[in-house]
């Protein structure tokens, strides 16, 4: 008996994948759960496992796009995997049609009027049936000759992916940034005060991405528009709040989702993250964890970014920047002092959220980081 195996379903707005790597070649044996491919797209590596024991069947190779629930091999449960590779498919061989014989010449004399004009019809209505011309191939455009001391690489799947959906994301939306800087001392001396009674009660680091994750949280609340997407000519809201944190990984970036993030403790969300950072490390993060997502945070502080305009992550409408904190000097109470300062951005989908909007959300965000006890009395009203 052959079992087919299938692409399974890849999650939202992911349409194809590639082939990444064969773990067993065709005419292998394999016994079930056995690893047989990798697969690779714009969210995440998903491991192909055997269905059953038997003769491995693959149609597919390396670098090889494929399509959810698509067929892409067999397994023969009879076979025992004598064959060293799966026998091409022989290809079928066309028919030649037999000629058409040539139409005699019209005869002369007075039946040759007669006979031209049929001739001229039958013309006529062999044009009309044969069938139309096939529009010309997409031609690929020539690639730039390489000079002394270049090479090429040829693009990850991820890679290729995720560059089409950046590049559709600044096509299809009316992306605006808006900047603003939040003073980073209070949420400083408070995770340097309880970071380690923190640790000790629940066994993860007090960071930074809580506080951003607990703000934006509050500010989604009031400005809802900010948390839904535009579907067609319709605005589409979403009850929960669910924060895709961006997570950079060796195989390029994933947004993995905290869910009910609202609902979320500081703790609560130091875990998720922690989790998310260990699979990504792994190569586990799975597609639910990236399904979801209605509001971005992204952190190029870590790397030193001192200012960017991210780019949106559809079909969400908004993303947070986070950048590196700077001692800065700024003016308190009409003098002049030195505090930390991260510079903060907004990108934001115009169609649906107003200049007045995003402005109004980044200074709630600024407010509740400046001043952290409103966070901290809302979790425990909460």
């Amino acid at each position: 008996m052959k079992v087919e195996i299938i692409v399974p379903p890849a999650g939202e707005s992911v349409t194809e994948a590639t082939v990444a790597a064969v773990m067993k070649e065709s005419g292998a044996f394999v016994n079930k759960d056995d690893e047989i491919l990798e697969l690779e797209t714009d969210k995440v590596n998903q491991v192909l496992y055997a269905p059953e024991s038997g003769t491995l069947n693959l149609t597919v190779s390396v670098d090889a796009i494929v399509k959810p629930n698509q067929v892409i091999g067999s397994i023969d449960t009879e076979g025992k995997g004598e064959a060293k590779g799966a026998p091409a498919p022989e290809a079928k061989k066309e028919e030649t049609p037999p000629p058409t014989p040539s139409a005699p010449p019209p005869p002369s004399g007075e039946g040759a009027r007669k006979s031209v004009d049929s001739y001229v019809a039958s013309l006529g209505q062999e044009k009309a049936s044969a069938p139309s011309t096939p529009p010309p191939e997409k031609k690929t455009p020539p690639k730039v000759p390489l000079k002394e001391g270049q090479t090429r690489k040829r693009m990850s799947g991820l890679r290729r992916t995720v560059a089409k959906r950046l590049v559709e994301a600044k096509n299809t939306t009316a992306m605006l940034t808006t900047f603003n800087e939040v003073d980073m001392s209070a949420v400083m001396e408070i995770r340097s005060r309880e970071k380690d009674a923190f640790m000790k009660k629940h066994d993860v680091k007090l960071g930074f991405m809580s506080f951003f994750v607990k703000a934006c949280c509050a500010a989604l609340k009031e400005l809802p528009d900010v948390n839904a997407f535009v579907d067609g000519d319709e605005i589409v809201y979403n009850e929960g709040i669910h924060i895709s944190i961006s997570v950079s990984t060796p195989k390029g970036l994933m947004v993995p989702v905290l869910r009910s993030a609202e609902k979320l403790t500081f703790a609560g969300v130091e875990k998720g993250i922690q989790t998310f950072a260990k699979k990504a490390r792994e190569g586990k993060i799975a597609i639910d964890d990236l399904q979801g997502g209605t509001f971005t945070i992204t952190n190029g502080g870590v790397f030193g970014s001192m200012l960017s305009t991210p780019i949106l992550n559809p079909p969400q409408s908004a993303i947070l920047g986070m950048h590196n904190i700077v001692n800065r000097p700024v003016v308190i109470d009409n003098k002049i002092e030195i505090r930390p300062i991260m510079y903060l951005a907004l990108s934001y989908d115009h169609r649906i959220i107003d200049g007045k909007e995003a402005v109004t959300f980044l200074v709630r965000v600024k407010e509740l980081l400046e001043k952290p006890e409103r966070l901290l009395l809302g979790e425990t009203d909460g």
